[in-house]
């Protein structure tokens, strides 16, 4: 179908291809007024001729490229994850109706939107992409290293620190264990893993330097457990941050929250969702490992009373999950309020975090806090010292810690 003449079209949708494009608009009455398949080269220069109208893509390759172009000519380009415009796709899958999917999820005024990325954004984001893969490249070698040696009866501790240091006394030393043919196989796997440490070196300290010299990366290393790594990483997927509306939005994208499936007035809360940018979850997570194994810092941070406070009811891969995401939160208000970390002192020892992930039994995740459960047993009595002795080793975690606090708590009423 092609434009209807004298018909001014408001919305469009373009499917977005390697060489061609299908465009389909809509007018002021949600008619279709166009439906063509246009070449690489033709977008722009069709769309300038146009008045500027809203067009809606999906979030794919080659489609930041195509936004900026576009809000160049004066058009209100948005971009929309794939997963949201499934919805409302009729029909055959097809093109056509791809783009008339994405014309119809555009105008939706609950639709969230992926902000488009600057050149330098997308710079930045290249690099993290080739020093991720490279990073995993090395890993791969170093467990093919260990593997062959293995199968030879050779095992070496474990770290990648041991085996670099070891690796060279192993290959000079063991050719009683190691054939030569194995040798000459293990000495070619060390030099790849040479020549990547050297790609992976040269690329952070590319990347240190840019996010030196950013004063949003500046702003996020203030932030525990955030260096230049973490921050230029988040600066190159969210930009300034304007995309969520709230610190606790940006740990959801993250997948730093429970997985809700709730029905009627059930709300079960079960293992963390795992959604959004898998890279930079890695990254927070890690973040908080490295808070966590520094205790003497925790009270130069203001996070000794929350730390202590979630230890005694989380497992410890579980308060790393939790302050991994309060980490996030923390560094989203810098990023879009255009601070640094401010230190914020609070003398209550029972400051507890904004959620807790529920632990893997069921038992455990129908026992999850909510807000409502929490003052429902603020309005009961008081109960008496055996009775939150019991409710004190069921909140211990894993068996053997549950074991632990029962013996404790034997021997504190035998001093008694």
């Amino acid at each position: 179908m092609s434009q209807i003449p004298n018909t001014a079209i408001a919305v469009i949708g373009i499917d977005i291809g390697k060489n061609s494009f299908h465009v389909v608009g809509h007018d002021a009455r949600g008619a279709i007024a166009l439906r063509q398949k246009w070449s690489r080269g033709q977008v722009e220069a069709r769309l300038a001729n146009m008045p500027p109208c809203l067009v809606g893509m999906e979030a794919c390759v080659g489609a930041h490229h195509l936004s900026r172009k576009l809000a160049s000519l004066g058009h209100d380009a948005r971009l929309m994850p794939a997963k949201y415009v499934r919805p409302y796709s009729k029909g055959q899958k097809n093109d056509y109706n791809d783009a008339e999917a994405i014309a119809e999820a555009v105008q939706r005024p609950t639709m969230k939107f992926v902000a488009t990325k600057t050149a330098e954004q997308l710079d930045l984001q290249a690099l993290h992409r080739v020093r991720e893969r490279l990073v995993s490249q090395r890993t791969g070698i170093i467990n093919q290293i260990r593997a062959f040696m293995l199968e030879r009866g050779i095992a070496v501790r474990q770290g990648i620190g041991f085996l670099r240091t070891e690796l060279p006394t192993i290959l000079a030393t063991r050719t009683d264990a190691l054939s030569p043919r194995m040798l000459r196989v293990i000495e070619e796997l060390a030099g790849d893993w040479r020549r990547l440490d050297q790609r992976i070196d040269g690329l952070s300290g590319e990347i240190e330097a840019l996010a030196r010299q950013d004063p949003a990366c500046s702003r996020l290393m203030t932030v525990p457990g955030i260096g230049p790594i973490i921050s230029s990483a988040m600066v190159a997927a969210i930009g300034t941050g304007d995309v969520f509306s709230k610190g606790r939005d940006f740990g959801a994208w993250l997948g730093l929250v429970p997985k809700q499936i709730s029905t009627g007035d059930r709300t079960i809360l079960g293992k963390i969702s795992r959604r959004g940018n898998r890279y930079l979850r890695v990254l927070f997570v890690q973040a908080a490992w490295v808070v966590l194994v520094r205790i003497k810092d925790w009270e130069r941070y203001g996070l000794n009373s929350w730390i202590e406070a979630a230890k005694r009811r989380l497992h410890h891969n579980v308060l790393a999950i939790a302050l991994a995401n309060k980490l996030a939160r923390i560094a989203w208000a810098v990023l879009a309020k255009g601070r640094a970390f401010e230190l914020t002192r609070t003398d209550d020892a029972s400051v507890r975090p904004a959620w807790v992930l529920a632990p893997c039994s069921a038992r455990s995740r129908r026992s999850l806090a909510t807000p409502a459960r929490a003052a429902s047993q603020a309005r009961r009595p008081a109960l008496t010292t055996p009775a939150r002795d019991a409710i004190d080793v069921l909140r211990a975690g894993t068996k053997e810690r549950r074991l632990a606090r029962t013996k404790e708590l034997r021997d504190m009423r035998s001093k008694r």
